[in-house]
C-alpha cells in the first residue's frame, strides 16, 4: 500500500493520513527517501541559505506558547539598532547568502513600521537588489505591507501555527483573531509577495487529522513557503502546563519525527515549493535539520544575529546557537550539508514563480 501511494500524482487526505501515521521505521524511511528523491528532482540537491536577523523581541502579542509575549516579564526586551542590523546583512552578502530574513516580535507602532522600511531600503542598496528580503514581522495592515514591499521586501513569512480553529484558541488569548491571521495572508497574495506560513508541530490536542488539514489549508492559500517545526516548550509560558513533565521528553520527541513526516508530506503533495529546515529541529537533535533536508527541506535559516541579544529572542526552551558567532555557525553548517550529499546555492534566492512555477535565482 505504501509504493502504491507514493506513486500517485496526488495524493488524497487518507493518503497524507496515512503517511503521517506510519510507524515502522522501514516504512518511515522509504516516505523519507521519496520525498528527498522528489526534492531532488524539482529541486537539485541545493539548500539556500536565509540569513537569519532576530531584530527586536518588543511584542504585542501574547500567545500561550511563546518565549517573547508581551506577558512574560522574566525577558530582557531589546531592539537592534539599524547599524548592527545592516552590518549583519552585508556580512550575509558578503558570504554568498542569497537572502537575509528580517524577524521580531509583533509591533505596528509608525516609528517601527518606518524603521523597517528604511531597512529594507538600505539592504535593497547594498546589494544593488541582489540580496533577497524574507520579513516576519506579523499581522500588519495592507498599507503596511505595500509600503514594505515597495521598500524591498519580497517574501513575507506569516505562521498560523494551526488551522484548527479550537485548537488556535487553546494557543492564544480572546483578543487574537486567526480571521485577522487569514485577511493578512490573504493581503500579502494580493500584493504579490511571495508567501510563506507554517504550523507546530505536536502540540497539545493536535490531531493527525489536524496536521492533514493543514496541508490542504496550505494549498488553498497557494503556498510558496513552508517553515514548520516541532512544538517545543517554554518552560516560562502557560502552555507547558498542559504537558506532563512525565512525558514531556516523549513527547517533544514524537513530535521530532512527526516533524519530519509533515516535511517528507508537503515535499511530496507540493513538490517544487520551498521548505524550510528549522531550528527548532536541531534543539531536539543535534543533526535535526539535516534529517529535515534528507526528507525533503531545500532552506536553512542560519542566525546571523550578533550573541549579544541571541538570549533574548527564544521562542522555545533550549534553543541551539545562541553563544555561536555567524562565522563559526557558517563554517560548522558548510560542512554539515556538504557531508550528507548537499551543496548551498550561494549568491542565489532560490524563488520559483508561484506554487508549480519556475525557479528564478538572480545571481550576484
Amino acid at each position: 500500500m505504501l509504493d502504491e501511494i507514493l506513486n500517485k500524482n496526488k495524493l488524497t487526505d487518507r493518503d497524507l493520513n496515512f503517511l503521517l501515521s506510519l510507524q515502522n521505521e522501514q516504512d518511515i524511511q522509504q516516505l523519507f527517501k521519496h520525498a528527498y528523491q522528489v526534492k531532488k528532482k524539482e529541486r537539485g540537491q541545493v539548500v539556500y541559505y536565509r540569513g537569519l536577523v532576530e531584530l527586536s523581541n518588543i511584542c504585542s502579542k501574547d500567545c500561550y506558547y511563546c518565549g517573547i509575549r508581551k506577558s512574560n516579564k522574566k525577558v530582557k526586551r531589546y531592539s537592534i539598532d539599524r547599524e548592527e542590523v545592516i552590518a549583519s546583512c552585508k556580512w550575509a552578502y558578503e558570504q554568498g547568502y542569497g537572502s537575509v530574513v528580517l524577524q521580531a516580535g509583533e509591533n505596528s507602532s509608525p516609528a517601527f513600521v518606518d524603521f523597517i522600511a528604511g531597512l529594507l531600503e538600505e539592504i535593497t542598496s547594498l546589494s544593488s537588489g541582489r540580496l533577497g528580503i524574507t520579513i516576519s514581522l506579523g499581522e500588519q495592515s495592507k498599507e503596511v505591507y505595500r509600503l514594505w514591499k515597495e521598500a524591498g521586501a519580497h517574501r513575507y513569512l506569516l505562521r498560523i501555527e494551526t488551522s484548527n480553529l479550537d485548537l488556535y484558541r487553546n494557543l492564544h488569548p480572546k483578543d487574537h483573531s486567526f480571521s485577522d491571521r487569514i485577511r493578512c495572508l490573504k493581503y500579502l497574495r494580493e500584493l504579490n509577495y511571495k508567501v510563506g506560513t507554517g504550523i507546530m508541530i505536536g502540540l497539545p490536542g493536535q490531531s493527525i487529522d489536524d496536521l492533514v488539514d493543514d496541508i490542504l489549508f496550505f494549498e488553498r492559500i497557494k503556498i510558496d513557503m513552508v517553515g514548520m517545526g516541532p512544538y517545543i516548550p517554554h518552560a516560562d509560558t502557560p502552555l507547558p502546563e498542559k504537558i506532563n513533565p512525565e512525558n514531556s521528553g516523549k513527547t517533544v520527541q514524537n513530535s521530532f519525527l512527526l516533524a519530519l513526516k509533515m516535511i517528507a508530506c508537503v515535499r511530496i503533495y507540493f513538490k517544487n515549493i520551498n521548505i524550510a529546515a528549522t531550528t527548532a529541529l536541531q534543539a531536539i537533535e543535534e543533526d535535526g535539520r539535516e534529517q529535515g533536508l534528507l526528507a525533503g527541506a531545500n532552506i536553512i535559516m542560519p542566525n546571523i544575529t550578533s550573541t549579544d541579544y541571541r538570549q533574548g529572542y527564544q521562542l522555545y526552551n533550549d534553543k541551539p546557537g545562541i553563544d555561536e558567532n555567524s562565522n563559526q555557525y557558517n563554517q560548522g553548517l558548510s560542512a554539515r550539508i556538504a557531508a550528507i550529499g548537499e551543496k548551498i546555492g550561494y549568491n542565489q534566492r532560490g524563488d520559483f514563480q508561484g506554487t508549480g512555477g519556475k525557479q528564478v535565482m538572480p545571481s550576484k
